[in-house]
């Protein structure tokens, strides 16, 4: 396991992009209120935080543990 120095940032990086990228209602909402996909609508219900907290998840586990991002400063 190769360390190199400094702390490995890539887990924050990305975790925080995708919160924000993927909060419901903020770029899209999937499901809409009115429609199957909402984009921009600053507004979310019960079903759009599961699907959305679904997609998060299976993001994070493809770049931090298929990919196996890492970044590293210091």
């Amino acid at each position: 396991m190769g360390h190199k120095h400094g702390h490995d940032w890539g887990p924050v990086f990305i975790a925080t992009i995708l919160f924000v990228l993927l909060s419901p209602g903020l770029l899209f909402q999937v499901p809409g209120g009115k429609r199957c996909i909402e984009f921009g609508s600053f507004r979310t219900g019960g079903a759009a935080i599961l699907i959305h907290a679904l997609l998060y998840f299976g993001l994070i586990c493809i770049f931090l543990i298929a990919l196996g991002i890492h970044m590293y400063w210091g």
